[in-house]
């Protein structure tokens, strides 16, 4: 063994190292000795790893032999997933078994790839088992806070465990911030604001970070604080806290777009649409490692196209949306394809409302029949101009097209509950009730055989089916109702639907009933000699049928007759009734009996003529015009006195 190697080996030996530097000089010391010795290399990945230069590890381990690849196999998952080779560092590093570290690198490397249920599964046999390192534990309940936050983001909510924030959430800011995100992924928008400004307390109370540091850490929270305030309404807030926002002092890329983007939102009205436009496409293409999560990206890509609209760039938005459309063609429940199908429509029209757009985007969705977005977008159109009928035909159309296809994803998109609440509403402002009772069983139906129906779905079928008294409709209530008391018991509204759709069975609900809040206790608050008093309300549908029926004529009744409109008079201003009206007032001015030309050739010829009768040159003229068939043909007097055409008469341009 040489000097060097020795060196090196106590050097490795020796606890606490943190003078990575020295053991990258020794480790090149050993190397020109020994170019091929896998320890050394080994050695020398480590200590590049631990400087952060994660291409210069996976330089050395490239060109390196087989054994150490195998060797260090965790270091060379780890380096490619620090580069943004996301897919073969997730594969080797699933290749090694019984590796702690190696479970990290992969559950890391799937919530990058955006695979957050196997990461979230993962971070959860991770949390199960003692963690050897230091502050090993807090980082687990970190990434699965984050883990839990995009699964409520792409509506996979219900595989969280953890729904609610507890007191352990509130203890470091970022778990505090990934509680806030998981809420306002929910929904729960007001609970997001509470965390985030415990976030950005417990930031500020930091003894171990920097000011500099701080203000790092305090500027995404910040920007996720004005997301939140923009959708809660809070225009005056979200200004005031865009001004304190310099998305330059942002370090990360990524954050940086998003923070652009927020505060135009925050604005309010786009006064200056092409400066917006600027700023957000000069933005530099952001690298492999620090890549928008597709959530943001696509509706980043929707902003940009917004904007273009705004600056009447037309011809492009169609481009690249049709561009789009025909690699992922509909129909399909994705909002962010049906998003740009929306965007399409509407480029098309040219931003046009109204009639004007209709005209537009009906000859587009001839052409494309199963487009979701674009049939969203002309039904929203009639519903603007009060015009349900045509609506609701459009709606109906859209579901017998998907009805007919043979694809299940077809079919999928045709249950889809987004889809199903739309038929509901507007069938609601139509009291269609039969038609509401009848989607919500189909659908109801379709989602029972699933094995991940949704359960809002299910619920509202239920809701709606328990009401009925048909034998059919009980039984789909009681099934219903049966599967989603088993998948949460804890529900109040499964529990109560439940005791409900068995009420009038012999299956046995008095269990299920005690858990319910007893009816003396939901009543003990209602005055019942107040509601007496004050009558029963009836529904609106109701009473527009009682009005409907009070207004049809009964059938002994005579219909009346209808009343004459009386149209104003249209006298002249000096009528004078006691005068008799001109014979002649219907004839033109030249054939009246008071007509006098003006001039001499003009009374002349006006003495040869009689009202009414022929012209004494008429076969002259005739015959003079050298055509047959010209005979009793009578010229008109308006062709002009007996003499030649007028000098300097211009000729009028037909």
């Amino acid at each position: 063994m040489t000097n060097e190697a020795r060196a090196l080996g106590a050097l490795i030996q020796r606890k606490g190292v943190d003078n990575h530097d020295e053991v990258l000089r020794a480790c090149n010391a050993s190397l020109k000795q020994s170019k091929k010795d896998s320890h050394t290399l080994h050695a020398k990945v480590v200590a590049l790893l631990k400087l952060d230069r994660y291409e210069d590890a996976l330089y050395v381990l490239e060109n390196g032999e087989e054994a150490l690849k195998h060797e260090a196999r965790l270091e060379r998952s780890y380096a490619l997933y620090k580069t943004g080779q996301l897919a073969e560092a997730e594969r080797i590093a699933k290749g090694i078994d019984d590796d702690r570290g190696a479970r990290h690198v992969e559950a890391q490397a799937l919530y990058r790839l955006e695979d957050f249920e196997r990461s979230a599964i993962l971070y959860r046999e991770l949390s199960k088992t003692h963690a050897p390192i230091d502050n090993e534990e807090n980082d687990i309940r970190i990434n699965v806070g984050a883990t839990d936050a995009h699964l409520e983001w792409t509506r996979k909510g219900h595989l969280v465990l953890k729904k609610k924030s507890g007191r352990e959430d509130l203890e470091a800011f970022e778990l505090a911030y990934n509680a806030a995100c998981a809420s306002i992924a929910r929904g729960e928008l007001a609970q997001g604001e509470i965390l985030l400004r415990r976030s950005q307390d417990l930031c500020n109370a930091l003894d171990d970070l920097t000011e500099a540091e701080k203000v790092a850490e305090l500027l995404p929270i910040r920007v996720q604080q004005l997301y939140v305030l923009i959708r809660l309404g809070k225009s005056e807030d979200a200004v005031k806290l865009a001004s304190h926002i310099t998305p330059q002092d942002i370090s990360d890329g990524s954050t940086v777009q998003v923070a652009e983007v927020n505060c135009i939102a925050a604005s309010g009205e786009i006064k200056n649409p092409y400066l917006h436009h600027r700023i957000v496409n000069a933005v530099t293409p952001l690298p492999k490692t620090d890549k928008l999560f597709t959530i943001q990206s696509d509706q980043i890509d929707q902003d940009k196209l917004v904007l273009d609209l705004l600056i009447s760039k037309f011809g492009g938005v169609v481009k690249s949306t049709t561009k789009t459309l025909t690699e992922k063609p509909p129909p399909t429940a994705s909002s962010h394809l049906n998003s740009l199908s929306v965007l399409n429509a509407a480029a098309h029209a040219q931003c046009q409302l109204g009639r004007i757009g209709i005209k537009h985007m009906l000859p587009l969705l001839e052409k494309r029949p199963l487009d979701v977005g674009l049939a969203m977008v002309v039904i929203q159109l009639y519903i603007l101009t009060n015009n349900h009928g045509s609506a609701a035909t459009v709606l109906e159309s859209l579901l017998k097209h998907l009805q007919n296809s043979t694809s299940a994803n077809d079919q999928d998109v045709r249950f889809a509950p987004g889809l199903i609440a739309t038929v509901v509403s507007l069938y609601t402002l139509q009291g269609r009730r039969k038609q509401i009772k009848a989607e919500l069983a189909k659908a109801a139906t379709y989602w029972r055989h699933k094995s991940k129906p949704p359960r809002s779905m299910l619920q509202a079928a239920g809701l709606t089916l328990v009401e009925s008294s048909k034998p059919d409709d009980q039984a789909s209530a009681r099934d219903i109702f049966s599967i989603l008391h088993k998948e949460d018991p804890g529900s109040k509204i499964a529990t109560a639907g439940y005791v409900a759709a068995h009420a009038c069975s012999s299956t046995p609900v008095d269990e299920e009933a005690d858990t319910l809040t007893p009816v003396s206790r939901l009543i003990a608050d209602i005055d019942i000699s107040a509601l007496e008093e004050a009558g029963v309300l009836q529904p609106k549908l109701g009473l527009d049928a009682a009005q409907a029926a009070t207004r049809k004529r009964a059938l002994d009744e005579k219909p009346k007759p209808a009343k004459k409109r009386l149209r104003k008079s249209r006298l002249p201003k000096d009528y004078d009734a006691s005068k008799a009206p001109d014979p002649e007032r219907w004839l033109p001015l030249k054939e009246r009996s008071s007509y006098r030309p003006k001039g001499k050739k003009g009374r002349q010829k006006v003495a040869t003529l009689t009202q009414g009768g022929v012209e004494k040159g008429g076969e002259a003229a005739a015959g003079s015009s050298g055509k047959g068939g010209g005979e009793g043909v009578i010229k008109g007097a308006a062709g002009g006195g007996g003499g030649g055409k007028a000098k300097n008469k211009k000729k009028s341009k037909k």
